[in-house]
């Protein structure tokens, strides 16, 4: 039997590199169509400098990536089945060598890629490449047929536990074992949504983002048609260091993109849990932030995005529905509105943030962009129009609680602006 016929009788990729390598006795590389390392001829050991590069990396350098298409290689391999030789680009590495695209029903899976060294391919050679890459393109196809329906599984096994479909932790345990899922020891649940169905395409850039993610081995994460789960593991022995890599996700995930784009996402950070039936209960509160969120619609940086620092956010929509179907107003803040509606003042929104930095007056002027005496005037005529105590701290309570129905949510601030102009 011909090592032509070997090959296409090996269902093993890396078996069928090893022969194409023993046959040209030339050092060997397959790639799938994104120039990401599938195989090598393990048998040689005198690959070129990119070549080195791409199997420590796993891909090809970026830069040689953009040299092959600027110089229309990478079209010419969509095009043409038959073999190309590339010249060598010694400034950068790269010797020459001989590429074919692998082929699978009518789409390139990968490429199979030739160095040669000290003597050319001859055109019988050419012949065998172009024979033999059919089956690379079926076998490159096979491979990520294989790791998809893993994660297909390990994704089902995500999904189940987040569902709650799982009565014990050890039958889990189990499952994901037989998967060779990857367990957190201990972890933080974070879910992005888009705010509207029409940014849908930015959970793309989000899966980029992963990707590109230093701690990228942190993350695993499951994508929904308007929303991606992250599961984000933490250190086993740094308690809320998945909270912290959470954040550091975010962040950076905000350098790289406009503040617009980055505010259509709604973002919420469940607790951090060790115990894995706990899964789902983390995924739970991510759920409730960004319902919250969704229902206050607050300005950017307003509310909390983790779940352990909602505080009285949680309990807005309940205060709504219940103020709503009683006609409930504060006496004092619809007298502070009819002033601000009338001489164009901001006494609600200083009061807002007088309240929420706690009373500090330097950090709330700090905060409203005004001098501490503005700050100390708009004070003393909020307590000239209302019988608001500022010693009084459950009525400062109330009023944030209140306030921040008022300024996040539309549809209370107009009740308030009719009953203002009906009185």
């Amino acid at each position: 039997m011909n090592v032509e016929e070997l090959i296409w009788q090996t269902d093993d990729i890396h078996k069928a590199t090893e022969l194409i390598s023993s046959k040209l006795n030339k050092p060997v590389i397959i790639e799938n169509k994104n120039f990401e390392l599938v195989s090598y001829s393990s048998s040689f050991n005198d690959f070129d400098q990119t070549q080195q590069k791409t199997i420590l990396s796993k891909k090809c350098p970026i830069f040689i990536i953009d040299r092959l298409k600027k110089e229309g290689i990478v079209q010419r391999l969509e095009k043409q089945p038959t073999p190309i030789r590339v010249e060598p680009m010694e400034e950068l590495g790269f010797y020459q060598r001989v590429v074919v695209p692998a082929k699978h029903l009518g789409h390139t899976m990968g490429y199979l890629w030739v160095q040669e060294s000290d003597h050319l391919l001859e055109n019988s050679e050419f012949e065998f490449l172009v024979d033999v890459a059919p089956h690379l393109g079926k076998l490159i196809y096979d491979t990520y047929a294989r790791i998809n329906a893993r994660e297909g599984r390990r994704e089902e096994l995500l999904w189940k536990v987040l569902h709650h479909e799982y009565g014990s932790e050890s039958q889990f345990r189990h499952d994901a074992t037989l998967a060779k899922l990857k367990l957190p020891e201990r972890y933080s649940i974070l879910v992005f949504s888009v705010t509207a169905p029409q940014y849908k395409y930015q959970l793309d850039y989000l899966e980029r983002a992963v990707e590109k993610f230093p701690l990228r081995d942190k993350l695993q994460f499951l994508k929904t048609e308007y929303q991606m789960v992250l599961i984000v593991h933490g250190y086993a022995e740094q308690e809320f260091s998945s909270r912290n890599i959470a954040r550091s996700f975010i962040e950076e995930l905000k350098e790289g993109i406009s503040e617009e784009a980055f505010y259509h996402f709604l973002i919420g950070i469940g607790k951090e849990y060790r115990e894995l039936i706990h899964m789902r209960k983390s995924f739970l509160e991510a759920l409730e932030v960004i319902e919250t969120a969704n229902f206050v619609s607050p300005r950017p940086e307003t509310m909390p995005r983790e779940f352990a620092k909602l505080g009285v956010f949680r309990y807005l929509a309940t205060l709504y529905e219940k103020n709503s179907s009683e006609d409930f107003f504060s006496e004092d803040l619809l007298r502070l509105m009819k002033k601000d509606m009338e001489s164009q003042t901001d006494l609600l929104w200083t009061l807002e943030v007088y309240l929420a930095s706690n009373g500090k007056g330097k950090q709330a002027a700090n905060d409203l962009f005004i001098h501490p005496n503005t700050l100390n005037y708009r004070l003393k005529q909020i307590q000239e129009l209302t019988n608001i105590d500022f010693n009084d701290f459950n009525m400062k309570s109330y009023l944030y609680t209140e306030l921040l129905l008022l300024n996040n949510v539309p549809a209370y601030r107009q009740r308030y602006k009719d009953a203002v102009e009906h009185r």
